[in-house]
């Protein structure tokens, strides 16, 4: 199922890493999508997206945060989730032709970018 919003964005990601659907986080990202790591490199793609997402460790969880509402503008939208104290996101998601959102730009921590 594809994000029929930019909020839905977050909550599909968190389901679908917690389920190992990997490709199916994948496809919640443009072809040329950014993904800031943690090590401060950029993921360029979804095939490179899809390489930082498999390589985690499998006991790793990701928890659904504190979510502000998208700022949408045209089909652009801003997202953003506080998850804890010293973590927060920012992603930039863009409406497709057939009317869902993907993410085109995502910093995982923007706290420590």
């Amino acid at each position: 199922m594809p994000a029929q919003t930019p909020d839905d964005l977050a909550r599909l990601l968190v389901a679908r890493f917690n389920a190992r659907d990997i490709d199916g986080m994948v496809e919640l990202y443009e072809d040329d999508a950014v993904l800031a790591l943690p090590d401060r490199s950029l993921a360029v793609g979804r095939d490179a997206i899809r390489e930082f997402y498999a390589s985690l460790p499998g006991d790793v969880i990701f928890q659904v945060g504190r979510q502000s509402p998208a700022l949408v503008t045209g089909d652009l939208a801003l997202t953003s989730t506080v998850l804890s104290p010293t973590t927060a996101t920012a992603e930039v998601a863009r409406r497709q032709p057939d009317g869902t959102w993907k993410w085109i730009l995502d910093r995982p921590n923007v706290l420590d970018a």
